[in-house]
């Protein structure tokens, strides 16, 4: 299970933070992220990051994200943090927590990830930035 926290309101040139823990499914969490959907459009892969050495491992970004966002986890690997700085009112989205065992290879190989790539998924949190 995927449990988010964090999210809200905030105006452009703000920042928030995003909080994921993965309760119960560490097999299926070396590879953990972030998606977001922004009414009427599809799903967008924001950031993830691989479970490697005392929980940190290679981390990956959207392009629309880049330099503005940082992803982060905690040494036991099982709760990821997502900073974001600089928002603007296009980030805001519903966002969601993803995990899955190999994603984090897929966006290595190809330099993208899909939905699809992401086999568990939280409930979302929204995240709102007024202009």
């Amino acid at each position: 299970k995927l449990v988010e926290s964090g999210g809200g309101s905030v105006e452009a040139g703000g920042s928030l933070s995003l909080t994921c823990e993965a309760r119960g499914a560490e097999w299926a969490s070396s590879c953990m992220g972030w998606f977001r959907q922004a009414p009427g459009k599809e799903r967008e892969a924001v950031a993830a990051i691989y479970k490697g050495y005392q929980g940190v491992g290679e981390s990956y970004y959207g392009d629309s994200v880049k330099g503005r966002f940082t992803i982060t986890r905690d040494s036991e690997g099982n709760v990821v943090n997502l900073q974001m700085f600089r928002l603007q009112p296009e980030d805001t989205a519903m966002y969601y927590c993803v995990a899955d065992p190999t994603a984090c290879g897929v966006w290595y190989a190809q330099g993208f990830t899909l939905p699809a790539d992401f086999r568990h998924w939280g409930q979302g949190t929204q995240v709102t930035v007024s202009s």
